[in-house]
């Protein structure tokens, strides 16, 4: 018997008792994805070599934030995910907010997903980017209608898919760096120092998962103990994948390359070892939609019960897989994927909406850990909060989507709030309506595969 309990990024199910191998590995999972077949090339596009030291700064930064969400997890308990942590330091609307940019965060990451597996296909069969759009529109075809009938893969599956990811990205690097180590350092920062800082805008979306693990705290025999090991022990095997994968992505030219992955173990592989990784690629991407497209659909059914979207949307949110939001998901999703057929937006685009929305989560998140913990945790909370802040600088004009989004939701509760307004007696003093939870579960099983990563 499970707990049922999932992760905010990805949905998992857990034993009622955790230990720290499993622990570190759901952390892993949690921040592991479809991202690392794609993003670490786009880094190395937008800053080249010197793009390794935005790897480093997320790093460093990864570090007072992992602790900042143990601590969470341990001295403040809940059930609700970010989304709760956000309620208790910030209130009910940051905590609206807060859901509505998950939701935007799929939504803009979801199609970025679904092509990267179709650039791999596309590389597969010789073909170009139309391909790769056709391939991203089957994949959403099959796990839209997949979900719409009930049908979705397991977490536990979704776990084992990211574990042979690491796999296959530990195999390419032990083999591609050896040779090619002192290879294509220079010129180290072709365009300019600013460029570092929007590579580590571009690669935080594989670092979006940290807090997967805070609600599951209650998970442990002794939580004080166990977490605070299960989160070093997946920082160490992180730091590790992703500063080999930061520098076999750099010396082996994949810069540019929209098939990474595929580059580096086509070094030591050849041919084989770049069809099998474009298997690999698919499965992964659509077994990740598979997951996230229905917890996707759950939370904007839950947004729409709480009235932070329309009530239309929350019309079925009975159902298992509510098929409202589907429809809606769906139609922005061939938006957004016959905008990049027309070239009018590109996959690093996508990347970088989802990515700012996912930091603003953050901005939020740590500015409610700076509220709720004290002493040196607090000091964490507020040094993470700070980087974090810096790395939003970066996403300079990408803003405007969780801008744009806060807008879209104030204005949807101001909306309701005048409604319930015009229907209230004033003779009659009414108690303040407490917020339905139902949105804060929805945000906790949300996932990226970590992330759409993910998530």
């Amino acid at each position: 018997m499970n707990s049922g309990r999932k992760s905010p990024y990805f949905s998992v199910s857990v034993d009622p008792m955790l230990t720290v191998p499993r622990g570190a590995a759901l952390y892993i999972g949690a921040l592991v994805g479809p991202g690392l077949l794609l993003v670490p090339a786009l880094a190395v596009e937008g800053a080249g070599p010197a793009s390794i030291i935005a790897w480093a700064a997320l790093l460093v930064l990864s570090a007072p934030l992992a602790v900042t969400f143990a601590a969470l997890g341990v001295r403040r308990p809940v059930a609700g995910g970010v989304s709760a942590y956000v309620r208790d330091g910030l209130g009910d609307t940051a905590a609206a907010l807060t859901g509505f940019w998950f939701l935007a965060a799929g939504v803009f990451g979801g199609p970025a997903v679904a092509l990267i597996g179709g650039y791999y296909v596309a590389d597969l069969t010789g073909s170009g980017t139309g391909s790769a759009v056709a391939v991203a529109f089957a994949t959403y075809a099959v796990v839209f209608g997949a979900n719409a009938f009930g049908l979705r893969l397991s977490s536990g599956f979704q776990l084992v898919l990211s574990a042979v990811l690491v796999g296959v990205v530990g195999v390419a690097v032990a083999v591609a760096l050896p040779a090619r180590a002192t290879d294509n350092w220079a010129p180290f920062a072709p365009h300019g120092w600013w460029a570092v800082g929007t590579a580590a805008n571009i690669l935080m979306w594989l670092f979006i998962g940290w807090e997967a693990m805070a609600q599951l705290a209650g998970e442990f025999r002794d939580p004080a103990r166990q977490l605070p090991r299960a989160m070093t022990l997946a920082f160490a095997v992180i730091t590790v994948l992703y500063a080999g994968l930061a520098v076999a992505t750099i010396v082996t030219s994949a810069g540019g390359s929209r098939v990474p992955l595929a580059d580096l173990m086509a070094v030591g592989f050849g041919g084989a070892g770049r069809d099998a990784t474009a298997v690999l690629a698919v499965t992964l991407t659509m077994g990740t939609m598979n997951v996230y497209t229905g917890s996707v659909a759950k939370l904007a059914a839950a947004l729409g019960v709480e009235g932070t979207l329309p009530r239309w949307i929350g019309g079925d949110a009975h159902r298992s897989i509510p098929r409202r939001p589907l429809l809606a998901l769906g139609a922005l999703a061939a938006v957004f994927l016959g905008a990049l057929a027309f070239g009018f937006s590109s996959t690093s685009d996508l990347i970088r909406a989802s990515s700012a929305c996912f930091i603003v989560v953050y901005v939020f998140a740590l500015a409610s850990a700076v509220r709720l913990l004290r002493g040196r945790l607090r000091a964490a909370a507020a040094l993470s909060l700070v980087l974090v802040c810096v790395v939003a600088v970066f996403s300079s004009a990408y803003l405007v989507v969780p801008a744009g989004a806060a807008l879209v939701v104030l204005g949807v509760r101001l909306a309701g709030a005048r409604r319930s307004g015009r229907r209230t007696r004033p003779s009659r003093a009414l108690p303040p309506r407490t917020p339905p939870a139902a949105a804060a579960r929805a945000v906790r099983t949300a996932s990226l595969s970590g992330r759409l990563r993910d998530r």
